[in-house]
Order: structure tokens, then sequence, then C-alpha cells
């Protein structure tokens, strides 16, 4: 049986991930169904620092970002589901895949990224994840990829 779905605001994210400015890229987890999915949700504003390079005149989301963010969404699930605030979790990218990118996301979007768990369970510390950014239901990008979640030893 399915626990009751969970949400992640803000403060449990960064007690979750260490990431901070300019570098967290995910505002909210929502329907966190354990560690198997969720779904993050990231404002995507103006003040984001890479939009003064990415590109002058007319700003977009690296797509290298947008899977950023769908890896912090996918930490985070994991983090919540396994009671994992405040223990320092550090996540590091061991592989990319499959990755596509179908629609520019600008300043203004709401990025929508639904993430499900292809490989990984408590207790273990490599994890294969699969996900689709959206904007207004629109598909902005696709990857599958490959974390190790670590923790100092206590």
């Amino acid at each position: 049986m399915t626990e009751s779905l969970k949400t992640a605001d803000i403060h449990l994210i960064q007690r979750i991930i260490p990431h901070r400015y300019p570098f967290l890229l995910v505002d909210k987890v929502v329907d966190i169904d354990g560690y198997q999915s969720a779904r993050g949700i990231k404002n995507v504003t103006m003040n984001e620092p890479h939009f003064q390079g990415h590109f002058p005149g007319k700003p977009i989301m690296p797509g290298v970002t947008i899977i950023e963010a769908m890896a912090q969404t996918a930490a985070v699930m994991v983090g919540t589901a396994l009671e994992m605030q405040d223990r320092n979790m550090l996540v590091y990218f061991m592989a990319i895949d499959a990755a596509k990118f179908r629609r520019m996301v600008v300043p203004g979007d709401v990025l929508e990224m639904k993430l499900r768990t292809t490989r990984g369970k408590p207790g273990g510390k490599v994890w294969k994840f699969a996900g689709v950014a959206e904007v207004e239901g629109e598909l902005a990008a696709e990857a599958e990829f490959t974390a190790m979640m670590d923790l100092p030893k206590a």
C-alpha cells in the first residue's frame, strides 16, 4: 500500500540537499510517492545568473540546468522518503543518458519535472531515474540519469 503523497517546500528542500543560490534549481517538490516518483516545480525568473550570458537579448534556460533541476527533484524525493533531512547528503552524477531538449524554457515559465525511480532501494548508494520536464504540459526536456547518494560517516 502506498503511503500518502508528500510535499517538500523550500525549507525542507534545503534541509535535504546542499544546493544554494545560484545553484538551487527546484522551488518545491510535490506528489512525492515514497522513493518511486515525484514532481518538482521550478519558477523560472529573469533574475537567475545564467540568463546574463545565455543569451543576451534572448534568455533561455540552459539544458544542463534543466537536467540538474530534474536531478535535484530526484534527490529531494529520495531524501524525503528516507528521512535524510539534516544528514548532509551529497549526490553525484554518474551518468546522463538519452537527454533530449524539445522546447525552450524562458523567464516566466513554470518548469514541472516529473521523475520516477528506475533503480534504487533504501540503503543503496546508486540510483537511476527517468524524468521529463514540461512547461504548461508541453515537453521541454527528457533524460535518464544515474546518481550516487553519499552520506558522511557519523
